[in-house]
């Protein structure tokens, strides 16, 4: 039986999406414990990228130079997609509330609309437009609404920087790959984000802080570095890997909408590792979104009057996800 691409992609995408969406429950304990957030995302990274080393290599054998025509992309992948991003969201919950962060943060596919609709001076097609209301006013019921607010202008301005970053890993994830492998890519751009990571951390530019005693989780006292080397295999490896597939098989605007039920699957693990209660209000904002990614597939696939789809993708260069709990987010981004 053979899949599609749609259908492969969407596989993968739900793939990444629960696996980033692991991430917050499992490491809350480790955060609460005195681990900061940079602490975390570097020795997740590292341990991710060291996990990928192997099928890199085996993916690359007999053709390092599709590594080497695609070194802008690796780079942009580590450097803007995972480190930058990550640096940005966290300078900005030191200034405004962790949910509103978030949501400015996953705002993400409605940047990537309006670039095409900048850049192909073509406005989006009725799908479109109302499948990006739906999924802005689910995605703001699922981190909840209070995540609207007046906060400090620079933290707004920080968490939209991370916005774009967020829309630059998508967007680099779906460019053609040239005959580089999506795991290469995943692999090679987690290893090159982690001295980017650390030395943020060394220049103290964010707090870098680690702690290495047992923790409560599953019920039991774990070891700390139980948490981590889960979320690391699969909050990560596993979710960067499933995602730039997913990317590259959906288009980078699609494969950000679908990206937008990592916060549901963040609330649903908060719900059962943790205890987080989860209100009717979150339900119906994960419905929205369905909606939403519905609308966005529907005009993909349908392109007006025989005319290409404004669905297609920009040629210019997208972290994250939390804990959302009904009351108050965790601080750390999955994809962040």
């Amino acid at each position: 039986m053979r899949f599609s691409p749609t259908s492969t992609g969407l596989v993968a995408a739900t793939i990444s999406f629960l696996a980033f969406g692991t991430s917050g429950a499992l490491l809350k304990p480790l955060l609460e414990a005195g681990w900061s957030p940079v602490a975390a995302v570097t020795v997740r990274a590292l341990i991710a990228g060291t996990v990928l080393l192997p099928f890199v290599l085996v993916s690359l054998r007999g053709r390092w130079n599709a590594l080497w025509r695609a070194r802008w992309r690796v780079v942009g992948m580590g450097v803007v997609g995972v480190a930058i991003t990550q640096v940005l969201y966290f300078a900005a919950i030191q200034r405004i509330p962790v949910a509103t962060a978030l949501l400015i943060e996953f705002l993400a596919p409605l940047l990537l609309v309006g670039f095409a609709w900048a850049s192909t001076r073509r406005t989006p097609g009725p799908a479109v437009l109302v499948g990006s209301v739906l999924a802005a006013v689910g995605l703001v019921l699922v981190i909840g609404p209070g995540a609207i607010q007046t906060v400090d202008p620079v933290g707004l301005l920080v968490a939209f920087g991370a916005a774009i970053g967020c829309a630059v890993y998508f967007v680099i994830a779906a460019r053609p790959s040239d005959g580089l492998p999506p795991v290469a890519l995943a692999g090679a751009g987690l290893l090159l984000a982690v001295p980017v990571l650390a030395l943020v951390g060394v220049t103290g530019l964010l707090p870098f802080t680690t702690s290495f005693g047992d923790l409560p989780l599953f019920g039991t006292a774990t070891p700390w570095w139980v948490p981590l080397v889960i979320v690391a295999v699969i909050g990560t490896a596993l979710a960067y890997a499933a995602g730039i597939t997913a990317s590259g098989l959906l288009g980078s605007r699609v494969a950000s909408f679908v990206g937008l039920l990592e916060v549901v699957s963040a609330s649903l693990f908060a719900w059962l590792l943790l205890g987080e209660e989860l209100t009717p209000l979150q339900f119906f904002g994960g419905a929205l979104i369905l909606g939403g990614i519905a609308a966005v597939r529907v005009e993909r696939t349908e392109p007006a009057h025989g005319s290409p789809s404004v669905l297609a993708e920009p040629s210019a260069m997208v972290s994250s996800s939390t804990v959302v709990g009904s009351s108050s987010p965790d601080p750390y981004s999955s994809r962040s």
